[in-house]
């Protein structure tokens, strides 16, 4: 197969268009090397050739790393369809071998313990040994996650989703899983089985960052209640939140998937009476692009393991929670 594609000023392969969507991705020509397995030097002569061969600057580099140039962010679509293209070639190929090849990159958010995702991963290894996925954490919550998606540059992302899917995404229901108030064992919420979310009116809380499906779920219930709140400490992983409500900095909502997998000592939990808040997961994919047969084998996985879309919400033990 002819691995370049003509231009007005020569040729242009597709390691060229792979460099560049590396680069543009990870706004860094070091991250990029680190990724493509390959030198710095390389990927910076690549994307010199690349630039010569267009006749157009790509990148504005400068201190804090590199930016795309207007050039560049209209070849950035161009590339990833092409480089779809060459892939759906290889995949033709491959299935009249009866095997399946390919990457498949995967984005996800942190302290996710609803899928056991390294069991997926090694179930996809015994049944397709040359599939090989790129695991990515998420850098700013599904938001983050969200925009590579649509970019191209993550075949399957896992979000939290809080309205209606959008019409360019395709995806799958996979946990619903119910929010609850996490308090310190000494707070005066503690003795509460359960409250009005406007109750919790000019406490402060611990949460995720602007962006996190949590972070959301949440502040559309306070904005729906008409509730201003007070977010003292943000935290990327929630699996830390515990610890910092713990120590009284504030109080929080945390799953009892997040809270079966730390140390629950020291807080217990309250329900929300008046409003259904829940934390619901999607394995998502493009509905503009068609998926790889690597990813279509990953989905097909996910498929087959049927995870449950909700479970109920375990108490904490009850030895957190005097006089109960």
């Amino acid at each position: 197969m002819d691995s370049s594609i003509s231009g007005d000023n020569g040729r242009v392969e597709l390691r060229h268009l792979e460099y560049f969507l590396a680069v543009a991705e990870n706004r860094s020509f070091t991250e990029a090397a680190k990724r493509l397995h390959v030198v710095q030097s390389g990927v910076s002569a690549t994307i010199k050739a690349l630039e010569r061969e267009l006749g157009a600057e790509l990148f504005v580099r400068g201190p804090a790393g590199v930016a795309l140039t207007p050039a560049g962010e209209e070849l950035r679509p161009r590339a990833r369809e092409t480089l779809d293209a060459a892939r759906a070639a290889r995949d033709a190929v491959n299935a009249t071998r009866g095997s399946v090849r390919g990457t498949v990159t995967v984005g996800t958010l942190t302290s996710i313990n609803v899928i056991d995702l390294p069991q997926l991963l090694v179930d996809l290894h015994v049944r397709h040994p040359d599939v090989v996925v790129h695991l990515r954490a998420a850098a700013a919550g599904s938001d983050g996650l969200l925009r590579q998606l649509r970019d191209g540059d993550l075949d399957v992302a896992l979000l939290v989703f809080t309205g209606a899917v959008p019409a360019d995404l395709q995806a799958r229901l996979v946990a619903a899983v119910p929010l609850l108030l996490v308090v310190p064992v000494d707070h005066p919420l503690a003795q509460r089985d359960s409250m009005a979310l406007g109750e919790l009116a000019g406490m402060s809380f611990v949460d995720s960052p602007p962006g996190y499906g949590t972070r959301t779920v949440i502040d559309n219930a306070f904005a729906a209640a008409g509730i201003q709140r007070t977010v003292a400490v943000e935290v990327a992983d929630l699996g830390t939140a515990a610890t910092y409500i713990r120590n009284g900095l504030g109080i929080g909502f945390l799953s009892w998937s997040i809270l079966d997998h730390i140390d629950d000592s020291g807080v217990t939990t309250v329900r929300i009476s008046d409003y259904d808040l829940q934390w619901r997961l999607f394995v998502t994919t493009s509905a503009l692009r068609p998926p790889s047969a690597a990813t279509r084998a990953l989905l097909a996985l996910l498929e087959e393991k049927s995870y449950p879309l909700a479970s109920a919400a375990p108490r904490l033990p009850s030895d957190n929670r005097s006089d109960r």
